[in-house]
């Protein structure tokens, strides 16, 4: 079998080794949450389409030119995109001069042959962020592609793509990997000492990605340890105590979301004598501090459910025991997994643009409020 380095994904692995076995769709879309390995399925099947050391299902051999040139970022025939600029967006790019990594761009150089002569292979990652316009100039390519060009698809949120983009793909679905996977992946890649690792697994909550992303960022781990217990103070707070934390925390997801970004400065953001403005924050820096913030209150409000159920060895951060355990009195499950459901409206009014500020004000006073625990 070929040398796929994907882990925790059977069912995907299976079908990528069936389009290696034989001739693979035209265009594929890798489907699933954030953080679970698309980009890194996309890359291992593109390896095997671009492999010369090994036929069909032996197929990537991980040893031969391409291989290796696929590895290394700088194969010829391997054309990315990915979301870029201020909005976070795949761009469509010009008609008249299409500037590289935009759709238009794309579609001109897979129409020219091979440099190296076998097949072409694009990855279009977090391709949700393609507009109704760029999908549109894309839908030609996918209906008829140029001779030996497979192009990959990779979206967290596929119901973002128009019907006529998903109905030209064959449809791979990833889900969540479990954590024996996830440590076993960061001990492969010297991410990460044992306990470590094990621990980083359990905060993924499926997803090596964003494994990967706490190995390379330790002060990640320790910003998200303390919005954890920032929210966690607020259950006793009052209205104005609420309304006057959730600003800080918004701020401190902000800069949690940008740790994790490849390439991020680690060192601190200066701090100013107030709070910035609204409107002198870009809305995608907003929406992505608000993004971060949601992803952690939901942890957080799974990990205090579990809390209330007497199961602390289902809790994912062990670094939190101690705090979820005292939080946990005096609230009631039922209703921290109503307030779970309306995380994830939340999250869904923020994808419409709703203010993220907003947001986070309705819900910190919507956040459950611990009773009196009798002596």
């Amino acid at each position: 079998m070929g040398r796929l380095i994907t882990r925790g994904q059977p069912v995907a692995l299976a079908a990528v080794r069936s389009m290696l076995a034989a001739d693979p769709p035209h265009a594929i879309l890798f489907a699933g949450p954030a953080g679970v390995g698309k980009t890194t399925l996309a890359l291992d099947l593109a390896r095997g389409l671009l492999c010369g050391g090994a036929s069909g299902a032996e197929r990537p051999c991980g040893t031969c030119r391409a291989c290796r040139m696929v590895a290394s970022g700088n194969h010829p025939d391997l054309h990315r995109l990915a979301p870029g600029g201020p909005g976070g967006q795949i761009r469509i790019g010009r008609r008249d001069d299409a500037e590289p990594g935009t759709v238009r761009r794309l579609t001109v150089d897979l129409a020219l042959l091979p440099v190296e002569g076998g097949a072409r292979v694009a990855i279009l990652e977090q391709a949700d962020r393609l507009n109704d316009d760029a999908q549109s100039a894309l839908l030609k390519t996918l209906e008829e592609p140029p001779s030996g060009v497979t192009i990959i698809l990779c979206a967290d949120e596929e119901e973002q793509l128009l019907d006529t983009v998903r109905s030209r793909c064959a449809r791979v679905r990833l889900g969540l990997v479990g954590p024996r996977d996830i440590e076993e992946l960061l001990g492969e890649r010297g991410a990460a000492d044992a306990p470590t690792a094990a621990r980083l697994a359990r905060l993924a909550g499926g997803r090596p990605g964003r494994a990967l992303a706490y190995a390379a960022a330790p002060d990640a781990v320790v910003a998200r340890g303390e919005i954890a217990r920032s929210l966690l103070d607020l259950l006793d707070a009052g209205r104005a105590a609420r309304l006057e934390g959730i600003a800080s925390i918004v701020a401190r997801a902000g800069e949690h979301a940008r740790l994790l970004e490849p390439g991020a400065d680690p060192r601190p953001v200066p701090e100013s004598d107030g709070a910035e403005p609204r409107g002198r924050i870009p809305a995608a820096e907003r929406r992505r501090s608000a993004d971060s913030l949601l992803a952690i209150w939901r942890d957080v409000t799974r990990d205090l459910t579990v809390a209330t159920l007497g199961h602390p060895e289902r809790i994912r951060d062990h670094g939190l025991l101690d705090d979820l355990a005292q939080s946990a009195s005096g609230l009631d499950p039922a209703v921290l997994a109503a307030f779970l459901v309306r995380l994830g409206r939340a999250g869904e009014l923020i994808a419409a643009n709703v203010s993220p500020e907003l947001v986070a004000d309705g819900l910190v006073l919507a956040w459950p409020r611990r009773r009196p625990v009798a002596a």
